[in-house]
């Protein structure tokens, strides 16, 4: 029961900031948003720190393991690793939008706390999960493309959330094919080191 309920107040958490801001997140507005009992928040979250930090961790534990989902599909070349993942993003934006609106709202908020910060940083894509994707296509520099490319992906969920593309219909396979495009070309440079062609 308390696990559940634990999960009920991250996942009323997460609407009430894409809803009405991070100023809106407070204990009590948690448990009036929930019709739960006044205190109900704060017995299982002392600290509004803390409630971040749960709302963190539930959007980590989803997105990786979306993540590793989307690893051990069946894929035979970096065109299919482009569309897998422009699917699953787009996927993202259809679904599960509230979580990557909080996300956003809390990162700003907490760029003072380090630890929070960082947790919040890495919890929609993975860095294991990115560098071991490179490094299985060959890439000489696994870590680094993997951070590259994590900014890559960055980029195209903010726009989708509060850029040019803001008003782009996810769910659709017109936003795969745009979201395929730049995954596809960023990859398609990805593996071993090619030679130099000799100059005269």
């Amino acid at each position: 029961m308390s696990t559940d309920r634990r999960a009920r107040i991250v996942t009323g958490a997460i609407e009430l900031i894409a809803a009405h801001g991070i100023r809106a997140l407070t204990h009590r507005a948690v448990d009036t948003a929930l019709a739960l009992p006044a205190g109900s928040t704060s017995y299982y979250f002392r600290t509004r720190q803390a409630l971040i930090a749960a709302v963190a961790d539930g959007i980590t534990a989803r997105s990786h393991a979306d993540f590793v989902a989307l690893r051990t599909a069946e894929i035979s070349s970096t065109a299919d690793i482009a569309h897998g993942i422009a699917t699953w993003l787009d996927e993202l934006l259809a679904r599960r939008r509230d979580e990557l609106v909080a996300r956003h709202a809390l990162i700003i908020e907490v760029r003072g706390d380090a630890d929070l910060h960082a947790r919040l940083a890495n919890s929609l894509f993975s860095m294991t999960a990115a560098t071991d994707l490179f490094a299985g296509l060959g890439d000489p520099e696994p870590r680094a493309r993997a951070a590259d490319f994590l900014a890559l992906l960055e980029g195209l969920v903010f726009d989708r959330l509060a850029g040019l593309r803001a008003d782009e219909p996810a769910g659709t396979d017109h936003n795969v094919e745009q979201l395929t495009r730049p995954l596809a070309r960023f990859l398609e440079r990805a593996g071993p080191a090619r030679s130099s062609a000799p100059t005269n």
